[in-house]
């Protein structure tokens, strides 16, 4: 299979890369480090590149939280303006196989129960809450501690921040896209992804790789909040192995499949800078009780429906993928 891979020089997309020439595929670098011309939102260099090509791995992305609202016009440019020159592209093409680098952003909060009201949807930590080192939700019911739990595919979305809103409107494109041709599209709903050649200290590294630079400077990682906050890293690999897995099953047409992409075994924190803090042989993580207003406290990923529906699981476990994060050192 000839895959055009947007995206393909950076941190996900050169392992997407690598695991489909290891699957016996013909891979393309589409890829704005990789060549000047390569813009998603430039119709011309897009179709140029969609010669003779039989699917498209879409990991092409502005990432992070961004400043607000400020730069929101940039971000929409990047991901949905883009994302959209692309299926134009694509159908023009009849490219009708096509597999998005999704996001868990789009739920905002994830799973949570009361013991009295069963599974309840709390809104925004309030800056008093978080002032006062209260950073566990509490029910918008009856006010009762609430117990976290794996989100599924069938969450309401609910983006909190620009660049979420942004991924989840990817998927409304490519929806719209897979209806109006016949095309199969996925999206992997990536949850906390780590691994060789993660970008250092950028707005999408987040807290792995924040804390692999401070141990590589000698300094202890700083854990916010307590550090009991839970999240799900998926090593890269795993993640390149689920795209893989994505291009080559046979997709239901003209519709959109959306998979949580994660390693099931939720992780706080505080747990991940002791793993990496034990594996560089570097200070203690130091627990500040800082907070950035409008990160959510726990959001973990039920990922059965990709293991049955791809025949996908993850590879590398949480000490292992920990310690060979440590020792790759930051890019």
């Amino acid at each position: 299979m000839r895959v055009l891979v947007t995206g393909g020089a950076g941190f996900i997309g050169s392992h997407v890369v690598e695991a489909l020439r290891a699957g016996g595929h013909e891979p393309l670098v589409y890829d704005v480090r990789a060549d000047t011309g390569a813009d998603v939102r430039d119709p011309v260099s897009v179709a140029r590149a969609l010669a003779g090509v039989d699917a498209v791995c879409h990991q092409a992305a502005m990432v992070g939280l961004g400043n607000g609202v400020a730069d929101a016009a940039e971000y929409v440019s990047r991901n949905d303006l883009g994302t959209a020159v692309l299926l134009a592209a694509m159908a023009e093409a009849g490219v009708r196989h096509l597999v998005l680098a999704g996001s868990m952003v789009v739920y905002g909060e994830g799973r949570y129960e009361c013991p009295r009201h069963g599974v309840v949807r709390p809104g925004p930590r309030a800056v008093t809450d978080l002032d006062a080192g209260r950073f566990e939700p509490s029910c918008p019911r009856c006010g009762a501690e609430l117990s976290p739990g794996l989100v599924g595919e069938d969450a309401p979305a609910d983006p909190r921040n620009v660049y979420a809103a942004t991924k989840l409107a990817q998927e409304h494109l490519a929806a719209a896209w897979a209806r109006s041709t016949g095309g199969s599209a996925v999206s992997l709903r990536y949850h906390n992804v780590y691994g060789p050649r993660m970008p250092r200290d950028t707005p999408y590294a987040g807290v792995a790789s924040f804390f692999r630079s401070a141990l590589a400077r000698g300094e202890a990682p700083r854990v916010f909040e307590d550090g009991r906050q839970r999240r799900d890293f998926v090593h890269v690999r795993d993640v390149a192995a689920a795209n893989v897995a994505a291009l080559e099953t046979e997709a239901v047409p003209g519709v959109l499949a959306a998979y949580n992409t994660g390693s099931g075994e939720p992780r706080t924190v505080g747990e991940l800078a002791r793993s990496l803090a034990a594996a560089c042989g570097g200070p203690e993580p130091v627990v500040t009780g800082e907070y950035r207003l409008g990160d959510v406290r726990h959001i973990t990923a039920d990922s059965s429906r990709l293991r049955a529906a791809l025949g996908w699981k993850p590879q590398v476990g949480f000490e292992e993928g920990m310690r060979e994060f440590a020792e790759a050192g930051p890019v």
